[in-house]
């Protein structure tokens, strides 16, 4: 099977056996696909779904998600993680307004110079609205190409990245793009998420299991090679729950770098003793509030384990009026949350509580 054999056996396939219902690909609208590129890193279909349409629901198009507060952007991906993708989505649609007059680019070079649009995630949007001749490297299309070819250079090393993206090029549909293109890289898409997968891949349905070098050897699962590993990490971190007479909680907006950047939680601090400290310093009289210890539990990230503890401090009004509103704080009730971007388990541990 020759490379342009190849697309065409991905493209046959991805017509009768791919995933052809999802409401994105329904539309060559590039906000709606770039909406859907972005929620799809390292989120299940399942997942983004629901938020998808929530997006639209609020923000129908590129113009009215530049206009749209951070905060209002936050609130609506909270619980979708990873919340860096969902500043560089509002980063990005301003970029459109400003600099491409609302439009977005119609090229995989020009797309990739937006934040949060890297080369694959550009090809993918290029390829399926444009029908550009580009291809797309996520980690679904990255196990699929590796072993389809037998390559084994190590991807942690850039030379070997490099050659995959040429690779990925040259088994590029060639013919027939306006087709071809969407189908192409949808279909590469489909195959690693539903056939080729990471363990036990189903070799034997494949449509290119007759020209799979990895398939052929027997040794599937040892592609794609990537030697170095990130060390997983933890942190524990305290948090003070802050609840006045009237059930409002005192929430803090968290800095515009780090874990849960720009969303809104308890204050959050690195010690138990930092937080009695705070206290101390803030409440003159001790009496006038309650404090409980609640139980502490484990939020996982990407490559770190968050240990929450959370202390709840319950208050009157007056000592609740020590705590300004100053420093991108409030004082929100239960219904106004929803309109805040909090992190997941931060909203979770809100409504166990207070709601």
């Amino acid at each position: 099977m020759t490379f342009p054999s190849i697309a065409t056996a991905v493209v046959q396939w991805q017509a009768s056996h791919g995933r052809n219902h999802l409401p994105w690909q329904q539309t060559r609208d590039p906000y709606r696909v770039w909406l859907s590129e972005i929620m799809l890193q390292q989120t299940q279909v399942s997942t983004v779904l629901d938020y998808y349409q929530r997006f639209l629901d609020a923000f129908p198009d590129v113009a009215s998600l530049a206009a749209a507060s951070q905060d209002a952007v936050l609130a609506l991906w909270s619980g979708l993680g990873y919340y860096s993708r969902a500043r560089n989505l509002h980063k990005c649609a301003q970029t459109v307004m400003e600099q491409w007059g609302g439009a977005f680019p119609k090229t995989a070079e020009e797309l990739a110079t937006l934040p949060g649009i890297g080369r694959s995630t550009a090809g993918a949007i290029s390829s399926f609205c444009f029908s550009e001749c580009v291809p797309i490297l996520d980690a679904n299309v990255r196990r699929v190409l590796t072993r389809v070819l037998g390559f084994d250079g190590d991807l942690a090393q850039s030379k070997n990245e490099k050659q995959l993206w040429v690779h990925a090029q040259q088994l590029c549909p060639t013919e027939n793009l306006h087709e071809a293109m969407s189908r192409y890289t949808q279909g590469m898409m489909d195959l690693g998420a539903s056939i080729c997968t990471p363990r036990k891949p189903s070799c034997l349905v494949c449509p290119l299991h007759d020209e799979c070098r990895a398939g052929r050897a027997g040794n599937p699962e040892a592609y794609p090679v990537r030697t170095r590993k990130v060390k997983r990490t933890s942190e524990a971190w305290w948090l003070l729950v802050v609840v006045d007479s009237q059930r409002r909680v005192w929430l803090q907006k968290r800095p515009q770098v780090g874990i849960w950047a720009g969303l809104y939680s308890p204050p959050v601090f690195d010690s138990y003793e930092a937080l009695q400290r705070f206290a101390n310093a803030t409440w003159l009289d001790s009496a006038a509030h309650s404090w409980q210890d609640l139980p502490g539990f484990l939020h996982v990230l990407t490559h770190k384990d968050l240990h929450l503890h959370p202390v709840l401090v319950t208050m009157d009004q007056a000592q609740a009026a020590m705590l300004s509103d100053a420093d991108e704080s409030c004082w929100v009730h239960a219904a106004g949350w929803a309109e805040l971007g909090l992190p997941a388990p931060i909203r979770k541990l809100l409504d166990s509580e207070l709601a």
